[in-house]
């Protein structure tokens, strides 16, 4: 299909929150629709670039929005190439952060890679991986040891003068630190710089990033116009809320939803997910077309769930997932009646989940619920349980709920 250059395609602009440069319709270097059109008539894919610091090991579907992206890229026939910040990991990326990065040694940086790159999709068909690692020419993964170990002292110094302190100062979470007093170390400056020299090393044409890393994408551009190369856009998109409905989703406000999660406890945390944030999560995470789902929001929901899970597992999976959530939260009058009832009466609140679990009578001890929790046996409303220490306020917070230990034992919570 042939590119218009003065507009772009819809699955590139869909979920975009930010473009830069994007002036002169008929400029190739300011215009991407003018730079993918002339792509195609050179017959050359383009280079788009995501850099992923593996300094943790887990990846959920705040982070899959990015290589959703990516995978757009590969599937209208561009190169993606990933980026393992295997040695900038070691620096530890500042954005966002209140204080400097513990460092990483090289050992935990490649082993959190290696489970990143399965969590991707490498050795999976690529129907079902989130990137394509099959199809020749479509993807690079790239190590950034590759050029940033061998830079030498004068080489890491004219990197260091092409930024100013000024210019690093005005980046948000610096400035913050400056005006607080909270220290900076001098090799966090160098952090940005190096991001932007992997811009650099593989001649990248996209970069993208999320709405929080338009700082470090910029840098790129300078470092590319200063070695005298084709300046990269930005493509940047937003942060995704997570299941709270209030702050970015992340592993440490226990608002997430992971990449590996099971089938029914993925769809069940995604069922959810609250009003003001369906179409945020049906634009970045499905192909549905939000305009032609029913208003109703629990349709929408239901639908969105469905589409995320079957993304990840097959639309089967997916609709057993959705069968048994019904069942366990749900269902009809009939199933909900064969869920025994178990009182809350003599529980006392606040309640820690493994102190629950053997109150209403489902383990027969506390030590035995902890280790049915680590397990990932225990459930509520088809959600796993994961941390025995997880804290309930009130009865009226478990009211109505399904309580559920293995596959066969299953509790309705009542006053």
């Amino acid at each position: 299909m042939t590119v218009n250059p003065h507009s772009l395609p819809n699955w590139l602009a869909r979920g975009m929150a930010d473009l830069f440069p994007d002036g002169n319709l008929d400029d190739v270097d300011q215009a991407l629709a003018a730079r993918l059109a002339a792509a195609e008539t050179e017959g050359r894919p383009l280079r788009v670039k995501l850099g992923i610091d593996p300094t943790g090991s887990d990846i959920h579907l705040g982070h899959s929005i990015l290589f959703r992206k990516l995978r757009a890229f590969q599937d209208a026939g561009h190169t993606a190439v990933l980026i393992i910040g295997d040695f900038t990991a070691r620096i530890g990326d500042p954005t966002g952060k209140s204080a400097t990065r513990v460092q990483l040694t090289t050992e935990q940086v490649e082993a959190n890679a290696t489970t990143y790159l399965r969590q991707l999709g490498e050795g999976q068909p690529k129907e079902q991986a989130l990137l394509d690692f099959e199809t020749p020419g479509r993807l690079e993964v790239r190590r950034n040891s590759e050029w940033l170990e061998g830079l030498d002292l004068p080489q890491v110094i004219g990197l260091l003068g092409t930024a100013t302190v000024g210019q690093m100062l005005a980046k948000d979470d610096f400035a913050k630190r400056y005006g607080s007093g909270t220290p900076i170390a001098l090799h966090e400056f160098l952090y940005p710089l190096l991001q932007g020299y992997d811009s650099v090393a593989v001649d990248a044409d996209v970069e993208l990033g999320g709405t929080d890393q338009k700082f470090n994408v910029a840098m790129g551009r300078d470092l590319q116009r200063h070695f005298s190369q084709k300046t990269q856009f930005g493509l940047l998109l937003p942060i995704l809320v997570g299941l709270d409905g209030v702050q970015k989703m992340s592993k440490s406000l226990g608002n997430t939803v992971g990449l590996e999660e099971d089938p029914l406890s993925m769809y069940s945390k995604l069922e959810k997910v609250g009003d003001a944030a369906i179409n945020d999560y049906l634009m970045l995470l499905t192909d549905l077309e939000v305009e032609a789902l029913p208003d109703n929001p629990r349709e929408k929901q239901k639908a969105m769930a469905l589409a995320v899970t079957a993304s990840r597992y097959g639309i089967e999976i997916a609709q057993k997932a959705q069968a048994d959530a019904a069942t366990l939260v749900a269902g009809s009058s009939a199933a909900a009646a064969d869920v025994p009832e178990a009182s809350l009466s003599a529980v006392n609140f606040p309640a820690k989940a493994f102190y629950l679990l053997s109150a209403v009578g489902i383990c027969a001890s506390s030590s035995e619920a902890r280790r049915q929790i680590k397990g990932g046996a225990a459930r509520l409303e088809g959600e796993k349980i994961t941390d025995p220490n997880q804290e309930f306020a009130s009865v009226s917070e478990l009211e109505g709920k399904v309580l559920q230990l293995g596959k066969k034992t299953f509790r309705r919570l009542v006053p």
